[in-house]
């Protein structure tokens, strides 16, 4: 076998095993925190049971750096089935369903962000006849806000690194604490460049029962990208609840910094950066002592 058809194998493999444990990650709550501060604890959160599968990978590609070619003569088909089959089934369904949220066309949602590279703000023209002025630019100042921080982006790898943990139900609910505390914080920003919290509010309630209509009648459809964010609103009516008393309410003195998108460096990551290249040193240097016992390899 080659070199980089092993590899992936024990990728997936030893990957997979090292992320079980920390699909159980704890969803902590920081009651007092700022929407913002909220939104970016939880984004990382999102993130976290996935840094051992990251350090398990680049170990192994610091070992196949160093290995020239450690497997010539073919596994067994049935071989590579049973080794593939524990997690490589949950990597292809997440790898699927990425892919399809990209091919499919989107329903109609009244007023949201789409486009992963350049986000653009769609506003339907049967919902804006139902909205007043204010309640528009309330509106589209939220959205711009989403834009700006590339949100459809980042919920579309937020929906992958939850399907990588699938079917674990902690790594769903993780999903579910982030859009919440994503729209809030878009929520804070929109209010912060002056747009009304009333106006807002009234955005909200209008797009939920526009949304709400069109499906109804088909209870099946999956939406996708700023869309499932929509779609949590109708679901959890104490989220949505919550959400309008807010918009209500003064807007706090302290709303918290600017959330990370992609425009800045998140310092999680500057973090990570030197972990995973200390595993690819670690896997180039001890990689074939661990390996050649384990794979039955010959010195």
């Amino acid at each position: 076998m080659e070199r980089e058809s092993l590899l992936s194998i024990l990728i997936m493999l030893l990957g997979g095993v090292a992320l079980q444990p920390f699909v159980w990650w704890p969803t902590a709550a920081f009651a007092d925190s700022s929407p913002a501060d909220l939104e970016r604890r939880s984004w990382r959160g999102l993130w976290y049971p996935l840094v051992p599968t990251f350090l398990v990978a680049a170990w192994l590609c610091g070992w196949a750096l160093r290995e020239p070619d450690p497997v010539r003569d073919p596994l067994d088909r049935w071989v590579l089935l049973a080794v593939w089959l524990p997690f490589g089934l949950v990597f292809a369904r997440a790898a699927a369903r990425a892919v399809w949220s990209l091919l499919r066309i989107p329903i109609d949602c009244g007023v949201s962000t789409v486009g992963l590279i350049q986000p653009q703000v769609v506003f339907s023209p049967f919902l804006a006849k139902q909205l007043e002025d204010g309640v528009i630019r309330a509106a589209l100042a939220h959205e711009r806000a989403h834009a700006a921080h590339r949100d459809p982006l980042r919920i579309w790898l937020a929906q992958l690194v939850t399907d990588l943990q699938w079917p674990w139900p902690r790594a769903g609910r993780r999903l579910e604490i982030w859009l919440e505390a994503l729209e809030l914080a878009r929520d804070d920003e929109a209010r912060a460049e002056g747009a009304d919290g009333a106006d807002l509010a009234a955005a909200v309630l209008g797009s939920v029962r526009y949304l709400e209509r069109l499906t109804q009648p088909h209870p099946g459809v999956r939406l996708t990208g700023t869309q499932l964010a929509h779609a949590t609103l109708i679901g959890d009516a104490g989220a949505l609840r919550k959400r309008v008393a807010r918009l209500l309410e003064p807007l706090p003195q302290r709303i918290g910094g600017a959330t990370p998108g992609f425009g800045r460096i998140d310092r999680a990551i500057l973090l990570l950066i030197p972990l995973l290249l200390t595993a690819l040193v670690l896997g180039m240097v001890y990689g074939q002592i661990v390996m050649r016992p384990l794979l039955g390899m010959s010195a």
